[in-house]
This record gives C-alpha cells, sequence and structure tokens, in this order.
C-alpha cells in the first residue's frame, strides 16, 4: 500500500528518498511528499499526484538535508489532496511523520485531541493524529515520545518519525505493517519495502511486529514492546535489483508475463530430486502428521484466492483430503472450525497482506500447523507459519499480479502430489506421469507466448467493449475468475465471472446481442458441456471468445474466436489457460490507454483490512 522511505546520512537526503519512493511506484499511490531536517526546521513538500509533481515542485529549491522522511500515499482516510499527503506534522511543525497502515481509533484519539488539548487538525487523515500525538508526548526524546503516542494507538501501521529538535535521530515502529531498515557505511535507512534500498545497501534488518527502531547514520538499535534492546540477525539481500527493472518492455506487466516459463521451471526444478521425488524445503510435516489431517483451510486474498481454488482442486483430487477456500478478510469473522488437525496454507505473493496475517494469526491460535506459499523471503506470513514453501518467481512490480499466480499454482500442485505420495494414495506410476508433465510446462508455455501477436490482434477487435462475461467449469470456472480479475483491474471493463452450469440461474438474463463472453472449455471431460453453455449465449446474441486444447476443433463451430493451448492433462490447464488471457488483458488495457502496472484505486500490498 503506502510506500515509506527514510534516509539519513552524509548524503542528499532528498535525492536519495526520491529515489527510493520511485523504486517503489509498484505498490500505487495517488500522492507523494518529503519532510527534510534542514538548519534546525523541518521542510516539507507534498503533492497530490504522481511522483513527478513532487520532483518538480521542489526542483532548483535549496533542499540539501543530511535526515528525512517520504512517502507515497494510497488514500484511506481523507480523499486525494495535497493537505491530505504525507508527511503529516504536529501544530508547530517541529516533528514529522509518514505513516502505512489504518489508526483503528483515529476518530477517538483526535476528538481527544481536540477537546483537551486544543488540537487544530489540516487535514482530514488518521495519520495526522500520530503526529500530534508524538508531539504532545515529545519531551526531549524522540523515541520516547513515539512509544507512548503507539500504546494509545489501534490498528496496523509502520510509522517513520523525525524531530527539529534532533536533528541526528529518526525513529520508526511497527504493527502489523512492514517496516525495513537498510544498514549502510555512514548511513542508514527505513523503507515499507526492500526494492527502494537496493541501489544502496544488500544488509537489512527485517523488523518485527511491536518493535521500535532508532537510527542515526552511524547506528541501528531496535528495542521490543518492554523497550529492551533486541538483536537481529542481518539479512543479505540476494537477488539483483536490475530484476526488477522493464528491460526493454513497455510495462513490467508484460514482462511479467514472459517470465514464467522461467518462474515455473525454477519452482519445480528447485524442488526435484534426481529420482524425481519432491524436497518441499522449508516444509517439515511429517507423514503421520499429513495423515492424521482432517482438514485443509486455504486462505488468501484476490489472485491468490484464485491460486488457492485450484489448490483446493488438487489436493483434494491427488492426496484425498478435504479443503476449505477462504477470503482472508472474512476467515476470522466467521469463528472457523479449525483446531490442532487442520492444516492451514496461507498464499501471499508479498507475505505482508493484512486480512492474510490475521487469518493466519487465528489459525495459529486454534492450534492449527501453518503452512505458508509467498513470494518474498523474509516476510510476515513467512516468518510467522510453522512451514514455508517459496515461490521462485521473483520480484513481481506490476499490481496485476501474473507470474506470482502461476508459480503458486506450481507450489499447490507440488504440495498435493507430496501428500498424496506420503499417504499412499497415489501410485508411483501415477505420480511420475504428473512429474513428467509438469517438466512439460514451460516450455508449453513458451510456445503460448509465441502466438502472443495474433492475442493482440484479437484485443483490437475487443477492446471497446465495457461488459464481459467468463464462463468455464471446473478448473475452467477458477480460472475464469483469474481472467476476469486481470480485465477488471487493468482495463477498468466491468468483467464478471461465473460457472458456466449457474448461467441458466439468472446471469443469462444479462446476455444480449454482441456482449462479450470468454468461454474457457480446456478440460476433455468437461468440453461437450462447454459447447451447450455456449450454445445457450450464442442463442442470446452473444459474441464468443473461445478457449481450448489444440485438437478440440469442434469448438470452432460454436465461438466467435478460438484461442488454443498445448494439450496437456485436464488437471494441468490452468498453467498453460491462464497465459493467454492475461495477455488479452493486458492488450485491451494498453488500446484503451491505461496506467497498466498502476491501475487506479490499487495498490501491490493490501497492508490495512
Amino acid at each position: 500500500m503506502c510506500g515509506i522511505v527514510g534516509y539519513i546520512g552524509s548524503d542528499n537526503a532528498s535525492d536519495i528518498i526520491i529515489d527510493g519512493l520511485k523504486k517503489l511506484e509498484y505498490r500505487g499511490y495517488d500522492s507523494a511528499g518529503i519532510a527534510l531536517q534542514k538548519n534546525g526546521q523541518i521542510l516539507v513538500h507534498k503533492y497530490k499526484g504522481r511522483i513527478a509533481n513532487l520532483e518538480a515542485a521542489i526542483e532548483g529549491k535549496d533542499l540539501y538535508s543530511h535526515c528525512g522522511i517520504g512517502h507515497t500515499r494510497w488514500a484511506t482516510h481523507g480523499a486525494p489532496s495535497d493537505v491530505n499527503s504525507h508527511p503529516h506534522t504536529n501544530g508547530d511543525g517541529s516533528i514529522a511523520v509518514v505513516h502505512n497502515g489504518i489508526i483503528e481509533n483515529y476518530t477517538e484519539l483526535k476528538e481527544w485531541l481536540i477537546a483537551e488539548h486544543g488540537v487544530e487538525f489540516r487535514s482530514e487523515t488518521d495519520t495526522e493524529v500520530i503526529a500530534h500525538l508524538v508531539g504532545l508526548y515529545y519531551d526531549g526524546d524522540l523515541m520516547d515520545a513515539v512509544y507512548k503516542a503507539a500504546e494509545k494507538m489501534r490498528g496496523a501501521y509502520a510509522i517513520g518519525a523525525i524531530c527539529n529538535k534532533e536533528p541526528d535521530k529518526m525513529v520508526a515502529v511497527r504493527k502489523d505493517s512492514p517496516l525495513v531498515v537498510g544498514l549502510g557505511e555512514g548511513c542508514n535507512f527505513i523503507a515499507s519495502d526492500i526494492p527502494a534500498l537496493l541501489r544502496y545497501v544488500r544488509k537489512i534488518y527485517l523488523i518485527e511486529n511491536n518493535e521500535t527502531v532508532v537510527l542515526t547514520k552511524d547506528e541501528v538499535k531496535i528495542y521490543n514492546a518492554d523497550r529492551k534492546e533486541v538483536h537481529r540477525d542481518v539479512f543479505h539481500v540476494t537477488w539483483d535489483a536490475d530484476a526488477a527493472e522493464k528491460e526493454g518492455y513497455d510495462h513490467f506487466m508484460i514482462k511479467e508475463i514472459h517470465e514464467q516459463p522461467k518462474g515455473l521451471y525454477e519452482t519445480l526444478h528447485r524442488r526435484l530430486l534426481e529420482d524425481d521425488s519432491i524436497k518441499l524445503d522449508g516444509i517439515t510435516i511429517t507423514k503421520e502428521e499429513i495423515e492424521n489431517l482432517d482438514k485443509v483451510y486455504i486462505v488468501a486474498c484476490g489472485t491468490a484466492y484464485h491460486a488457492g481454488l485450484i489448490g483446493k482442486f488438487a489436493i483434494e483430487r491427488f492426496a484425498r483430503i478435504p479443503v476449505e477456500v477462504e477470503v482472508a478478510s472474512e476467515f476470522r469473522y466467521r469463528e472457523p472450525l479449525i483446531n490442532e488437525k487442520s492444516l492451514f496454507i496461507a498464499i501471499s505473493q508479498s507475505g505482508e497482506t493484512s486480512d492474510t496475517l490475521a487469518a493466519l494469526r487465528e489459525a495459529k491460535s486454534k492450534g492449527a500447523r501453518v503452512l505458508s506459499v509467498v513470494n518474498v523471503v523474509g516476510s510476515s506470513v513467512a516468518r510467522e507459519s510453522d512451514d514455508v514453501f517459496y515461490t521462485w518467481a521473483g520480484p513481481e512490480i506490476a499490481v496485476a499480479s501474473t507470474k506470482a499466480y502461476t508459480t503458486q499454482l506450481m507450489c499447490m500442485y507440488l504440495i498435493a502430489l507430496h501428500m498424496a505420495k506420503e499417504k499412499g494414495v497415489m501410485s508411483q506410476e501415477e505420480y511420475l506421469g504428473y512429474i513428467r508433465d509438469l517438466k512439460e510446462i514451460p516450455e508449453k508455455l513458451k510456445k503460448i507466448l509465441r502466438s502472443e501477436k495474433a492475442i493482440h490482434e484479437m484485443a483490437k477487435d475487443l477492446y471497446k467493449t465495457e461488459q464481459v462475461f467468463f464462463i468455464g467449469r471446473g478448473n475452467d470456472s477458477a480460472v475464469s475468475y483469474e481472467g476476469s480479475l486481470k480485465l477488471k483491474e487493468i482495463s477498468y471493463i466491468n468483467s464478471f465471472a461465473i460457472a458456466a452450469g449457474e448461467l441458466k440461474h439468472g446471469t443469462i438474463a444479462l446476455i444480449e446481442k454482441d456482449t462479450l463472453v470468454i468461454s474457457l472449455a480446456a478440460q476433455d471431460h468437461l468440453f461437450e458441456k462447454m459447447l451447450s453453455n455456449i450454445q445457450e449465449v450464442k442463442a442470446r446474441g452473444a459474441y464468443v471468445v473461445g478457449l481450448a486444447k489444440e485438437g478440440n476443433t469442434e469448438i470452432e463451430k460454436q465461438a466467435d474466436r478460438v484461442i488454443y493451448i498445448p494439450e496437456c492433462r485436464d488437471e494441468l490447464t490452468p498453467l498453460l489457460s491462464v497465459v493467454p488471457l492475461q495477455l488479452l488483458a493486458y492488450y485491451i488495457a494498453k488500446l484503451r490507454g491505461c496506467d497498466i502496472d498502476k491501475p487506479k484505486n490499487l495498490a501491490k500490498s493490501v497492508t490495512v483490512e
């Protein structure tokens, strides 16, 4: 969600902070700002819109400073505007703060500050409450003031604070929102995500919940909730900063679509031994524990939730264990029947998704074993899980997830196959057949990507539509949800996905002449059923784009246009069928002139409820 960068050292803070904020643009934002220590004052510049607006406004100004904090905002409280942008200051401007998260009791605190202390508020944000609280409690020690302010607040936050009376110090605190500290030579940093710092440092402290950090240019100290200093191992970042660059592609999204064959190859082959048995590194669950499971819960949000739908199918089909898939934001509010015989699988690209973290903690409190499938090493979800299975997608920058989704699918297939083998419910021959077919997926995916031009041409005939329906059965139904989400989030077309068999129970009333229907028919055992569903919508005047396996040419008699994917087992088709839908969404959005990597109102990592 919001992006935070802070710097304290000997170089020009404003240049470093703005550069770091640009590396966080993928998180989504609607305004940007910076606060700098200079000559005993705190100078604040903040503007609605892109970081370029901020840069243009401060160009030519004498803002050379050795300490500062910056922020890109994704609006929660108060509409996007200059005054609602971060950083926020207290009444006399002596303290500035940036904040990622939500202060849930901000209304109560705001009313108290106004009534009891005569505070005048300038913005509509919850964050301004933090600045006034820190200012109220400040008595010469910024760390003490931040601690006392945090004790009054409920919610999720990562906060960075500076004070003009302590120009050689920066204080940060974390509760349920991501925060990292970068360790340099004669300088130190804070950030909400590692990419902001990779140009400058590779040594990182991963800050845990309820920890406060005090930074000077030469020292970093971490304290727990009891104000006792804690020691932290340094996390060394090994991935290349160039992986987060476009490398000649027009957008990160299309680059990441093309990186999927490599991501799937890495995710699979790093887990296969010479005899093709699966080594689930990071997972220590035993054969006996698998046999004692009475239910698996898969909990996630958005695209990761759609990966969970395929995970449910794979685990039930291969390992014969009942699975429930839940939207993380609903899980803990329905008093789930989860216990020590349950396996809780959390799926998250960032590993920082607030609702997923909350659901994970709920499951752990009830005794469930927690296994996470995440892309970011050292993320909060990973650190709080009993077992961790990393996808090998590499950094995913575009807000619309593509390669994270397909590598999550690969992970779920591997977990399901491993569980099936451990339980003894799948023969060795069948198991090796699935592994052989999974090995073929990256090359088959490359074949689909070679047909990119044809999908681009198809998009030219479709991009002006304003309503689209995706339909499918079985696995295709789950993939249709993801295809629909990709289209709506980057093109802003009203897109809706439904199980094809449910069409006649109401939704078909919305089908009229030239309504675009994208029909997934990639399951051989359901192919004839899908042809019947296509006939149903065609009879109401729909324009149908079909998706089927090569050789199933009967679909051409029903659909107006057809996309083919290479032949593979029905169970594994989601790894292939989603990619043409990603490409179609991308080219439709591009033709509509949309901001593909930073869709409106969206953020990469949703770190508030």
